[in-house]
């Protein structure tokens, strides 16, 4: 599957963004989605994840109660709403797909349990 994520962009602290990531090429609605960003001089971490289902999300505890994930699995696309940003928030975004399902029901939060990834988008927050 090939992911093409858009919407990044700079905006001003405590404003919002939309992340969108569109999938082709395979069953979207046969991956689990994820987000992942990118600051500056550290390693990539996980923002948050969806099931394939759209039914349970996971969030980073940095962005809990501040971002969303959704998707549409009828458009092919997972969205990442990012409201009251934050300096920090600054990064480049990744989407990401895996056709990985754990047996217990965990989300998927390790970058190494996906298959797939996007060209990432540049947001820039500005306090």
């Amino acid at each position: 599957v090939q992911l093409q994520a858009s919407g990044g962009g700079l905006v001003q602290a405590r404003g919002s963004l939309r992340l969108s990531c569109a999938a082709s090429g395979g069953t979207f609605s046969r991956y689990y989605m994820g987000w992942f960003r990118q600051a500056p001089g550290k390693e990539r971490e996980f923002v948050a994840g969806i099931r394939r289902s759209g039914d349970s999300t996971y969030y980073a505890d940095s962005v809990k109660g501040r971002f969303t994930i959704s998707r549409d699995n009828a458009k092919n696309t997972v969205y990442l709403q990012m409201n009251s940003l934050k300096p920090e928030d600054t990064a480049v975004f990744y989407c990401a797909a895996t056709r990985l399902i754990l047996t217990d029901g965990r989300h998927l939060s390790s970058a190494f349990e996906y298959d797939y990834w996007g060209h990432g988008t540049h947001v820039t927050v500005s306090s």
